[in-house]
């Protein structure tokens, strides 16, 4: 049969329309290479809301010892969530918001046997949460410096321990690429040589974050489960590279991330970090109550590798603080919350009926809710002290804002759209002995002497810009109506507070 040649002139233009699009496609494919979820759905929840929900969840259920030291790395577990995203939750919190530019995410390999060290070149990582791009710089700085590296997706297809890491990494930080290693078959002088390219690399940056996904123990014996790990632990604690491999290699311990951390340890000491805190521990025979010989059991830790210093001081100097705020989805829950119940009570005069499931907003807290109209004060109500879960103190404060505040007429249904809500979550109440602990714009304060009381949010000396005896003055006699000294009184009681302030301009 003869041949003939494509002459592009016979071609109708529908058809010239359709090689141009399947050409485009075919370079865009190309171009943007991206990694689908292959757990999704099974290790954590495929649904964007239920996995964002998911997450806040196990960061509010956590609250690990505030960290000043300077985090290089941490490890944390890699099974579903439901067993071991607890324990891997207390790491994460402690770096959440953190100005990590890089997280390079080193596990062994699960489900494909091959020598060497495998990193994804390009493209993104997808989750339900979005895509996370590749850090392809620093991929590139690591194969010029580095032997024994392979460039390639195809060991990454149904690894787990890298993918269940990235959701927990978009819920706490922001603006960042991945670097995605894979160890195979591999020994002492592979996690050297390593250690020393990422060493290269990062030595002159502070915005780099190393995470080593490991679970430790495996096998049917909840028993020896929690004799092995815990002498695992013993040696991770040592900070020796060198001996944690030489127990890995003689089986005398288990992680099957054991050689990531390797890496990781001699990285570390190569840059100073010279500490490993363990946070947590649990195994799913533990999380599952099923502490019988014979049930599949697998452990999870949780650790930081840091040193003396703070990577970002304005951040964590009120780590403490923020510790206690709320997730972003939840204070946008609040808003809504707010805004709804007002309207329903200014339509219909009687309040919204409203359930909640979140344990995070369930919990008994104080909260006051502000209204404002043009920048100027609407009305402003709330409890110090929590008497019912936070959602429903939001819905009644806000009702009570609008139509309570002695100071202002009741809210009309014309004003909603032009009403913007500010609310407050409060910490429990300290007393002080001590007025120069009153730390102005993040403590509010409550004095009271007798049945008199009175009432200032932290807001308020950012707004007035007083000092701290002013506020205390115009806090003694505008809001108690004690003498402006009052304050000094040996009778009067100081308790102050902090809180959690956003707005629907926020």
């Amino acid at each position: 049969m003869k041949r003939e040649r494509l002459n592009l002139k016979n071609l109708r233009p529908f058809s010239l329309i359709l090689i141009f699009l399947f050409c485009i496609f075919t370079f865009s494919c190309y171009a943007q290479q991206i990694k689908e979820p292959d757990v999704a759905g099974s290790f954590y929840p495929a649904d964007a809301q239920e996995l964002s929900e998911t997450i806040d969840k196990l960061l509010s259920s956590v609250d690990p010892e505030p960290s000043q030291e300077q985090i290089v790395a941490i490890i944390v577990p890699h099974a579903g969530y439901a067993y071991s995203g607890g324990i891997a939750a207390y790491a994460y919190k402690l770096i959440q918001g953190n100005p990590y530019k890089t997280v390079v995410i080193i596990s062994s390999s699960h489900y494909h046997p091959f020598k060497g060290i495998s990193i994804y070149p390009r493209g993104v990582y997808r989750t339900p949460l979005g895509d996370v791009a590749i850090d392809e710089e620093f991929v590139l700085g690591i194969v010029n410096r580095s032997k024994n590296i392979k460039l390639t997706s195809d060991f990454f297809k149904k690894e787990h321990p890298i993918e269940v890491q990235i959701p927990f990494l978009q819920k706490t930080l922001s603006d960042f690429k991945i670097v995605p290693i894979s160890m195979g078959k591999v020994d002492i002088y592979d996690c050297q040589d390593l250690a020393d390219s990422l060493s290269t690399l990062i030595k002159s940056r502070n915005d780099v974050l190393i995470v080593v996904s490991t679970d430790m123990y495996h096998g049917y014996d909840f028993q020896e489960a929690a004799k092995t790990d815990k002498l695992t632990l013993s040696y991770i604690e040592k900070m020796d590279a060198g001996l944690l491999y030489q127990k890995l290699a003689n089986n005398e311990i288990q992680l099957c991330g054991g050689l990531p951390l390797v890496t990781s340890m001699f990285l570390a000491q190569t840059l100073g970090y010279d500490r490993i805190r363990v946070l947590a521990y649990t195994n799913s025979s533990q999380v599952s109550g099923r502490k019988v010989k014979g049930v599949w059991t697998v452990g999870y830790t949780s650790a930081i590798i840091s040193k003396d210093g703070v990577r970002n001081t304005e951040k964590i100097k009120n780590q403490e603080e923020a510790r206690e705020m709320l997730s972003r989805e939840q204070k946008s829950k609040l808003l809504k919350l707010a805004s709804s119940s007002i309207e329903y009570y200014l339509k219909n005069n009687k309040k919204l009926e409203v359930t909640e499931s979140d344990p995070g907003l369930k919990q008994e807290n104080g909260a006051f809710v502000t209204l404002h109209r043009h920048g100027q004060l609407r009305g402003c109500i709330g409890n110090l002290i929590g008497e019912k879960p936070l959602y429903l103190t939001i819905r009644d404060m806000a009702v009570e804002a609008a139509v309570g505040d002695p100071r202002f007429p009741p809210l009309k249904v014309s004003e909603l759209n032009d009403i913007e809500i500010e609310i407050s979550v409060l910490s429990p109440l300290k007393r002080i002995n001590n007025p120069e602990d009153i730390v102005l714009g993040k403590h509010g304060v409550l004095v009271k002497n007798g049945f008199r009381t009175g009432v200032f949010l932290p807001q308020v000396a950012t707004e007035t810009g007083w000092s701290r005896e002013e506020f205390l003055s115009y806090l003694c006699s505008h809001k108690a109506g004690l003498a402006p000294l009052a304050w000094k009184d040996k009778d009067t009681e100081i308790y102050i507070f902090t809180a959690t302030v956003f707005s629907q301009q926020d």
